[in-house]
């Protein structure tokens, strides 16, 4: 496996916030449930121990073979060729070929993870929720096979119109604003202490 080396500043705090998002117990699930579906045991690096950390997740799909092998089996034909190779060019183009094919059953580009994340170890955990989307999608289709995930709900077809539609926009962008969509008179800044004067004590009858 390729040495990094330490990372620094941002790049470090990026890093540690992602191991933290990583769960084990979820990627194990995955896991397990790719097996079930390919119906074979995956190469993990100490075969006695399973799973032990995210570099253990990382390595049993990095070559992208079982990932293909896992869309070919929920959509057959969706992988035309599986690179066998060792040459890491090869082995991204496999994560990219199952990538594709994740989008073409179904899934959303937001659900899925990008190449980087599982070949550079970015971010694993997007690799598991990808994992757990595919899953949720598998069952939407009817797959009678093992199950993982959520199900996902069919879409309520709804009509809207153009101006529900823009009234709609218009509270998505204050949420996502610094106070809700309030305005900043009166707000004391997130962790300051707020300074009660006399005369608010006057003003309010508490003498």
């Amino acid at each position: 496996m390729a040495y990094h080396g330490p990372a620094y500043g941002l790049s470090r705090e990026c890093q540690m916030k992602s191991q933290a998002k990583f769960s084990l117990e979820r990627a194990r699930e995955a896991l397990d449930w790719v097996e079930a579906v390919l119906d074979r045991q995956l190469n993990y690096p100490q075969p006695s121990e399973g799973l032990r950390d995210q570099l253990d997740f990382a390595h049993v799909l990095k070559d992208g073979i079982t990932l293909c092998e896992l869309i070919n089996s929920l959509e057959p034909g969706a992988v035309k060729k599986i690179n066998t190779m060792k040459a890491p060019f090869k082995q991204r183009e496999n994560v990219e070929l199952f990538l594709k094919g994740c989008e073409n059953y179904g899934l959303k580009s937001q659900d899925l993870f990008q190449v980087n994340d599982l070949y550079e170890h970015k971010n694993l955990y997007m690799v598991v929720d990808t994992i757990f989307a595919l899953g949720g999608m598998a069952q939407k289709k009817n797959w009678d096979g093992p199950t993982i995930g959520v199900k996902v709900a069919d879409e309520n077809p709804r009509e809207f119109s153009a101006d529900q539609l823009a009234e709609s926009h218009k509270i998505i962008g204050l949420q996502y604003g610094s106070n809700k969509g309030a305005t900043q008179s009166g707000m004391t800044p997130y962790g300051a202490t707020r300074q009660i004067r006399p005369d608010e004590f006057a003003h309010n009858g508490m003498h």
